[in-house]
């Protein structure tokens, strides 16, 4: 059984009447991914927050009265799409006020299209979207810590600390997203095949 991408009891309380479609990595990328999370956990503990399981977030909605609408746009995306490339290129950071430590991916020519097809199926409908940017602007990412709780100085510190380029980038190929929702403090996930 796959795992939740959110667990804890506050983030799925914040992350209440969204929607959100993710990629979910299950090879190398997801082994890089636990890695890094892992090493953070001895260091850390329970001090910060952490994602349930690697996912990629391709777009954030809120639309707690229309998750079928959502829905409907998301197929008819998925329908179209192709497989998708991600390659885990280097562990960062999103700086104070974020603090989040993440693995940035590299700008694959699948993964830029994916992300400028969907803004394309998004752009036909007038659903609310959460946190968009533009496709040069987005850093295409797995968040491993949420570190907000942590003193400037501490978050530096593990931002420093967890930095790095990997020479040899794990990679791998999505042949499916997940459209998840949160209700009722629940994390809801469909898994929908890519249709070419």
């Amino acid at each position: 059984m796959p795992r939740d991408f959110m667990t804890d009891p506050g983030q799925l309380r914040d992350l209440e009447g969204q929607q959100y479609l993710v990629l979910r990595p299950t090879g190398a990328v997801m082994r890089e991914f636990d890695l890094v999370q892992d090493a953070a956990r001895q260091c850390l503990g329970d001090r910060v927050r952490y994602p349930g399981a690697a996912h990629v977030t391709l777009r954030g909605l809120y639309e707690p009265q229309r998750v079928d609408e959502v829905r409907a746009v998301v197929h008819e995306w998925a329908a179209a799409q192709h497989p998708i490339d991600i390659v885990f290129e280097a562990v960062d950071s999103f700086p104070a006020p974020w603090q989040i430590v993440i693995a940035r991916l590299g700008r694959t020519p699948s993964l830029l299209h994916a992300y400028a097809s969907l803004t394309e199926a998004l752009d036909r409908t007038d659903l609310r979207r959460i946190g968009e940017l533009p496709l040069d602007d987005w850093i295409f990412h797995l968040s491993t810590v949420y570190a907000k709780t942590l003193a400037p100085d501490a978050w530096e510190d593990l931002a420093r600390a967890t930095r790095r380029d990997d020479g040899a980038p794990p990679a791998e190929t999505i042949a499916e997203a997940e459209f998840v929702t949160y209700v009722d403090g629940v994390e809801h996930r469909e898994v929908i095949a890519f249709g070419r």
